[in-house]
């Protein structure tokens, strides 16, 4: 169910991140909700966990392609570093909330992208994505229409899991 979508967004996702396609990404493997990829990028790998969501709402807009990611770039020295993409345009200077059980997370935008406003709890993020239960993430367009997205954790410690030893 999940894994066409989950490949397309990923082959979307780094076509829309800047990084020149030369491959596909190669999938190693599906985790319940969650993929588990790698591509090569100059001279290093580049591992991530990616998923989509299994609910948008509002559901009478368009939201385009969303996905939550968690990448390992070894080459770089980026450990499991978090990251949403929006289908749209996230509104200036807005932020982005991940909320795992009861505990948020804040991130900043950059055009349809967020990353964590405080790099120091990228590591609490992703603990809490291993233990946790549930995860909605909630988002305000450019025009101003507030989004909220719920993602299965299904599978997310495994396919963490798999990206740990990225080299």
């Amino acid at each position: 169910m999940f894994g066409k979508s989950i490949v397309a967004t990923s082959v979307l996702m780094l076509g829309l991140t800047g990084t020149a396609l030369a491959q596909t990404p190669s999938q190693i493997s599906q985790f319940n909700a969650w993929g588990a990829y790698s591509y090569q990028q100059g001279n290093g790998k580049v591992c991530y966990v990616l998923s989509v969501p299994i609910d948008k709402q509002p559901a009478s807009v368009d939201h385009g392609d969303n996905f939550f990611m968690v990448s390992q770039k070894p080459g770089q020295n980026v450990n499991f570093e978090p990251q949403f993409k929006a289908g749209y345009d996230l509104q200036q200077n807005s932020k982005v909330t991940v909320t795992i059980d009861n505990r948020n997370f804040s991130m900043f935008t950059n055009g349809s992208h967020g990353w964590m406003e405080n790099a120091a709890e990228e590591p609490q993020l992703v603990a809490a994505l291993r233990s946790g239960q549930k995860m909605s993430i909630s988002a305000v367009s450019k025009r101003g229409t507030k989004t909220s997205y719920a993602y299965s954790l299904k599978g997310v410690s495994a396919a963490l899991k798999a990206i740990a030893t990225c080299k």
